[in-house]
C-alpha cells in the first residue's frame, strides 16, 4: 500500500498545535473532543458518536474497533470512561497516525492502541502484533456504507476507500468482530438502515439478545440508520428497540440526541 507522506507530515506537525491546511479541527461533545480530520476525506460525524454512546463499557472494560479511522468513535468511549482501554486496527496509514495523534492531544495516549493493519489479518494467529481472539468485553465498527459498483466514487481515494466494500466485507468485518470479544461480549455496529437484513443474517448465527435501535431524522420519517448491537454466545431472542428522533421540526436537535452529541451521555440498549 502507497504511503501519503504529505499527508503523515501534516498528521505529525499537529503535535506543535498547529493545524494542517487539508485538515480540520473539530470539536467533539460540546467540545470535550478535538478531532483533527482531512478536510477532503473521509470525516466520521455524529453516527461515530451514537456508535460509541451505545457500547456498554464499564470501569476495566477492554474494547476493539474495526477500522477505528481517526478514532472518533472510541475517543467518545474515553471521554465516557476513562478507565477502559481501547485497541483499534486501520488499514489506511495516514488515518492509523491521525488516531495516534488524536489520542494524544485529547490526553488518552496510553488508553489507544491501533494496529496499522487490513481487517481480514485479525482473523490470523500467526500475526505477533494481532491481539488473541476472545481477548476483548465489546467490539464496535461503523462499517463503510456503499456496496462497489452501485454508487458514484468519490474523487477523494481516501473517502472512496472508506465509503465502499465488496460484497462479501460486511460479513468479514462481523466475523472479526465475532472472533476478538470473548464469550458473552458485545458487538455494535451502526449502520444505513437499508443495510439490516444483511446485518443479521451475518450476526445472527454468532450472536443472540441482538437489540436493534433505529436512528429516525425526525419524528414519522423512515429510519436512516440503525444500531445492532447482539451478545456473543446468547440465546436471548432478539429485540426491536424503540430508537431515537435526532431533530425537531425547526431542525434543532431533540433533548436526547443533543444528550448523546453534546453531554457525551451513554445510549443505553440493554
Amino acid at each position: 500500500m502507497a504511503t501519503d507522506l504529505a499527508g503523515l507530515s501534516q498528521a505529525r506537525s499537529s503535535v506543535a498545535g498547529i493545524t494542517p491546511s487539508s485538515m480540520t479541527d473539530d470539536a467533539f461533545l460540546g467540545g470535550k473532543l478535538k478531532i483533527l480530520q482531512p478536510e477532503k476525506g473521509y470525516r466520521a460525524g455524529i453516527d461515530a458518536v451514537f456508535l460509541g454512546a451505545a457500547v456498554p463499557i464499564k470501569d476495566g472494560d477492554t474494547v476493539f474497533e474495526v477500522g477505528i479511522g481517526a478514532g472518533v468513535a472510541s475517543l467518545c468511549l474515553l471521554a465516557r470512561n476513562a478507565n477502559i482501554l481501547v485497541t483499534g486496527i486501520e488499514s489506511n496509514t495516514r488515518y492509523a497516525i491521525l488516531c495516534e495523534q488524536n489520542a494524544k492531544r485529547n490526553n488518552f495516549s496510553d488508553s489507544v492502541r491501533v494496529i496499522h493493519a487490513d481487517v481480514k489479518d485479525a482473523m490470523r494467529r500467526d500475526l505477533a502484533d494481532m491481539p488473541a481472539h476472545g481477548s476483548f468485553a465489546h467490539a464496535f465498527a461503523n462499517p463503510p456504507y456503499f456496496e462497489e459498483g452501485k454508487v458514484t466514487q468519490s474523487p477523494s481515494l481516501l473517502k472512496a476507500a472508506a465509503h465502499s466494500f465488496a460484497p462479501d466485507d460486511l460479513e468479514q468485518w462481523i466475523k472479526v468482530l465475532h472472533a476478538m470479544v470473548t464469550l458473552r461480549g458485545t458487538v455494535t455496529l451502526v449502520h444505513r438502515a437499508e443495510t439490516l437484513g444483511k446485518l443479521l443474517s451475518s450476526m445472527e448465527s454468532k450472536f443472540g439478545d441482538i437489540r436493534i435501535a433505529p436512528l429516525y431524522a425526525r419524528e414519522g420519517s423512515a429510519a436512516s440508520r440503525v444500531i445492532v448491537q447482539g451478545v456473543k454466545g446468547s440465546r436471548a431472542p432478539m429485540q426491536l428497540l424503540p430508537g431515537m428522533v435526532l431533530h425537531t421540526e425547526d431542525n434543532n436537535f431533540t433533548a436526547d440526541a443533543e444528550a448523546v452529541l453534546r453531554e457525551g451521555a451513554t445510549w443505553n440498549l440493554r
